[in-house]
């Protein structure tokens, strides 16, 4: 069965430090495969099982840093942006027959591949270090450094946790603790050792390694978008201006839209105008506004008309947002009254601008329509809140009766 047994490798972008966690815990919980989860975090100290906050040597949010203790081995560690996380989640085999998994031969395969990628980017002097754990340079030399540090996770035969290797992170957050517990040694990076490398070469050279070294079966990766990458936009999000219109052809009489401005079409336009209120389906240009707005339905979208992301798909505003206009939730709660909703749908846009990023107003607009109209279920169409979970925990708190997630936000 093994043998046969997907190696799927994600590349995540930056993952905070528990949400990451939950991930891994609930893979391992529920598939069957092996997985390599490959990102970066936001900036985060973690503490091992058995490590203490006396290596801490500064407040972590003096420099925007969470702590966080965790269950993995090992000391004290930093996880921010720069630096590659590697956790791979694989089925080990036990020694002997049926035995327990070698935790001493999974860390040195860890090790050997961590190695063999700086060897990759022209990191020739990089090895073991004896008596330490992780990757050094120059592990023989006068001064030897520690360019990857390894903690990693057993359980039934299963591995979580797993690497983090410094590409180019900031290492003055390094100075904020001592690494790993070890206090006669320092930290260095590929940065800082002379290799230009991309976070992206990193992940390719780990990705293609990893699965020479771990796959049983069939292996498949997966990236979301790499920042910069021009894939799936629009010329002008490119920078390239207007671009070329698109070759008109006739459409088929069932791909075309009926203009049906009906009483209740016009009662609707009407009641937005007088309220003052946005709704995607006219910001978006929804080729179904007809058939809702002629049902007396829409749907509310709230802080501001002007997105702070650029979609390329996208007809929404992407201009500076002005500020939030703090009277909306009122008046959203009053649209929903005029036209004797029991469902109210409201989404937003992404105002990754605002220090919540928009979440306030969100429960705010929640807790107002609820408040104006008993009875009435609210469906809210949230953005990301760049994965801020105290952001999203106030949305949370306001307990709509669906939740959903707008995934290109």
């Amino acid at each position: 069965m093994g043998a046969d047994r997907p190696f799927r490798i994600r590349w995540l972008g930056r993952v905070r430090y528990n949400d990451a966690l939950a991930l891994q815990h609930g893979v391992v919980a529920q598939s069957a495969d092996d997985y390599l989860l490959l990102l970066e975090h936001h900036a985060v100290y973690t503490l091992g099982r058995r490590a203490t906050e006396e290596h801490l040597l500064a407040p972590p949010e003096e420099v925007g840093a969470e702590l966080v203790r965790t269950d993995r081995g090992g000391d004290i560690t930093f996880h921010g942006p720069g630096q590659l996380v590697g956790y791979p989640l694989l089925h080990l085999a036990g020694k002997g027959s049926g035995g327990m998994a070698d935790p001493v031969a999974y860390v040195c395969s860890v090790e050997n591949l961590i190695i063999g990628v700086c060897q990759d980017l022209g990191l020739s002097d990089v090895g073991r270090f004896a008596g330490y754990p992780g990757v050094w340079v120059e592990p023989t030399g006068p001064n030897p450094r520690k360019i990857a540090a390894i903690g990693v996770r057993l359980s039934r035969n299963r591995s979580m946790h797993g690497f983090a290797l410094n590409v180019a992170p900031d290492m003055s957050f390094f100075e904020r603790m001592v690494p790993c517990g070890i206090s006669d040694y320092g930290v260095t990076s590929l940065a800082a050792e002379g290799i230009e490398a991309t976070m992206e070469q990193v992940v390719g050279l780990v990705a293609q390694r990893a699965a020479a070294l771990w796959a049983q079966g069939p292996v498949e990766r997966t990236d979301v978008a790499w920042a910069g990458r021009p894939i799936d936009v629009a010329a002008f999000t490119r920078g390239e201006g207007p671009g070329e219109p698109p070759p008109v052809e006739r459409k088929p009489d069932w791909m075309k839209v009926k203009l049906n401005t009906g009483p209740e079409y016009r009662r609707l336009k009407a009641l937005m105008a007088e309220q003052d209120l946005v709704t995607v389906c006219e910001e978006a240009r929804c080729p179904n506004i007809f058939d809702c707005w002629n049902d007396g339905t829409a749907t509310f979208m709230i802080n501001g008309e002007r997105c702070t992301r650029a979609c390329g798909f996208c007809l929404v505003d992407t201009r500076k947002p002005l500020g939030l206009d703090l009277d909306e939730p009122r008046r959203v709660a009053e649209a929903v009254r005029s036209m004797g909703l029991t469902h109210a749908v409201i989404t937003t846009v992404a105002r990754d601008d605002l220090p919540d990023g928009g979440a306030a107003a969100m429960a705010a607009t929640i807790e107002t329509v609820r408040a104006a109209n008993p009875g009435t279920r609210v469906e809210a169409l949230i953005s990301d809140c760049q994965g801020d979970a105290e952001d999203l925990a106030t949305i949370f708190a306001a307990r709509p009766e669906v939740l959903n997630h707008n995934i290109e936000t």
